[in-house]
């Protein structure tokens, strides 16, 4: 079940240098609420700057929907203590407004009230909101209301250099390429210890599925909350954004060029089933195009492969131009249980894990396989507390005890650990492992365990509510610590003066700049 590490761990324990220099970054998501717990309906504070220029605080499909985003780091420590100053920050400038600390959206009445995130009059403001009206034609806009945290992840050049014998990143990208998504295929393998250890969306409140069809058994509280009993992260079921047109396009995750390929196809092809959105609605746009994908981003996946772009450029064309840079986690939900929904624990163990997905083998996987492995994914997601619980890998239809499964990765684990806290002086990452691993014995214990009895207490709304005041105060009474009031300041108005800079030096209408961004 668990692929044999044993030589690779060997040689990373007579290599603790190569893993000096681990880059990470995080990006957290956060509904803004009013006081009683409904989705706020005011726009994106002004005085929090431009929310399309802004390098920390921006918006994600909706007005309300707030994105924080820190600068690589590489040290774990300050980079959530950068995290937070942003959350002390942007909690004393929201007035009476809080930040709903869970991934399912709070009570929101109406899909009217969701007002798409606005950019500004530039052209590349106005294709930003464009694309999300296409998302809310295509898919509702409630879903897309859904929250999360990302977490970008790279290893140092050193770790290449030992690993593979290259001399330099641009002679040996294709090698890096190749390792990354080797952790690529092992993460769509294994990646389901992360919904199983930190899904916290085990229940959502009514008003989510209210008048959709869904075929899934829910429970129901008498506070009115819907839940599954053993449920992990109803955020990564069928429930959150999928694409059901993207099943088909067989994007795999073998090497680079396919992994393009697939992708340069999906944001060409058109699809029959978004043909009438091409009509505009009242003299405006309804999508940017029919295609199975609007723009690459658009591709629903746990995990990406990712490279920073230059200006004009899209993802694909970065990652052909200098391969795979780092690789961005998208299966963590909002952990409800810290005020800046990720804690160190977790950003630990993702290192461990990915440092895992690396070193482990990683045979080529069809797109049957990875059929399968959703499947895998589905039944931790919705079931993964269950007693007795199996897991399967790939399409092997024998099954282990996730329990059994789970303690022998983090055995493995447990080395990583020992790696990293022999080059840092002390016991972290081997504490999280021995916290973490309790899990699997009793499942209570998961982040879904703790909140649906924490909601079976109170009802999600109260729970939900009641965390938000609270971290609001802790937030609040807190001094910036890494930041300061004054970089906070400066970085809000030079982020009005980019996007006005932007809205003045366009040249064409916005129609010829969306047929040329539709041709490239």
């Amino acid at each position: 079940m668990i692929p044999d590490v044993s030589k690779a761990l060997s040689w990373l324990e007579a290599h603790p240098q190569a893993l000096n220099g681990i880059q990470r970054g995080i990006e957290r998501e956060t509904l803004r609420i009013t006081p009683d717990g409904h989705l706020a309906t005011t726009p994106h504070p002004k005085s929090l700057g431009s929310a399309l220029t802004h390098s920390w605080i921006t918006t994600d499909f909706a007005e309300a929907l707030l994105e924080f985003i820190t600068p690589v780091d590489g040290n774990v420590d300050h980079l959530l203590a950068f995290l937070r100053d942003i959350h002390r920050h942007v909690s004393r400038d929201l007035g009476s407004e809080l930040m709903w600390p869970l991934s399912m959206p709070c009570f929101i009445s109406s899909e009217d009230k969701i007002e798409l995130a606005q950019y500004g009059t530039s052209n590349v403001g106005r294709f930003k909101t464009l694309y999300r009206e296409g998302l809310k034609n295509r898919y509702g806009a409630l879903m897309q209301t859904i929250s999360g945290v990302h977490y970008n992840f790279s290893l140092p050049l050193e770790f290449w250099q030992a690993r593979e014998g290259i001399t330099d990143a641009e002679s040996g990208k294709e090698k890096i390429s190749e390792g990354y998504f080797r952790l690529i295929r092992n993460y769509y393998r294994y990646g389901w210890v992360i919904p199983y250890l930190f899904g916290a969306s085990p229940a959502l409140c009514s008003s989510f599925i209210k008048g959709r069809e869904n075929k899934m058994p829910f429970e129901k509280l008498k506070s009115g909350a819907c839940y599954l009993p053993y449920a992990t992260s109803l955020r990564m079921s069928d429930l959150g954004y999928t694409n059901t047109a993207q099943s088909n396009l067989g994007i795999t995750f073998n090497n680079l060029t396919t992994y393009v390929e697939g992708l340069k196809k999906a944001i060409s092809i058109p699809a029959e089933q978004f043909e009438h959105l091409d009509e505009k609605k009242n003299g405006h746009y309804q999508q940017l195009n029919s295609n199975v994908l609007q723009i690459e981003n658009e591709f629903y996946a746990p995990i990406r492969p990712k490279r920073v772009t230059r200006k004009g450029e899209s993802p694909s064309d970065a990652l052909l131009r200098g391969g795979v840079e780092y690789i961005e986690v998208r299966a963590l939900d909002i952990n409800p249980f810290s005020p800046i929904g990720i804690d160190a624990d977790q950003a630990r163990f993702l290192d461990l894990f990915l440092i895992w997905c690396t070193l482990a083998d990683a045979p080529e996987m069809s797109s049957e396989e990875l059929q399968c492995t959703r499947h895998n994914w589905n039944r931790v997601i919705l079931e993964g507390r269950k007693p007795g619980q199996t897991i399967g890998i790939g399409c092997d239809t024998a099954r282990q005890p996730l329990e059994v499964v789970g303690k022998l990765l983090f055995a493995d684990l447990l080395r990583v650990a020992e790696v990293l806290d022999g080059s840092n002086k002390n016991s972290q990452y081997q504490d999280v492992c021995n916290k973490l691993i309790s899990a699997f014995e009793d499942p209570e214990l998961t982040f879904s365990g703790r909140m649906l009895q924490a909601i079976k207490d109170v009802g999600i709304g109260s729970f939900g509510l009641a965390l938000a005041e609270q971290y609001r105060q802790m937030l609040q009474s807190e001094p910036l610590s890494v930041l300061t009031e004054d970089a906070m300041e400066s970085e809000r108005v030079a982020s009005l003066r980019r996007q006005q800079e932007m809205e003045q030096q366009d040249r064409i209408s916005f129609d010829q700049y969306l047929t040329e961004q539709n041709q490239r």
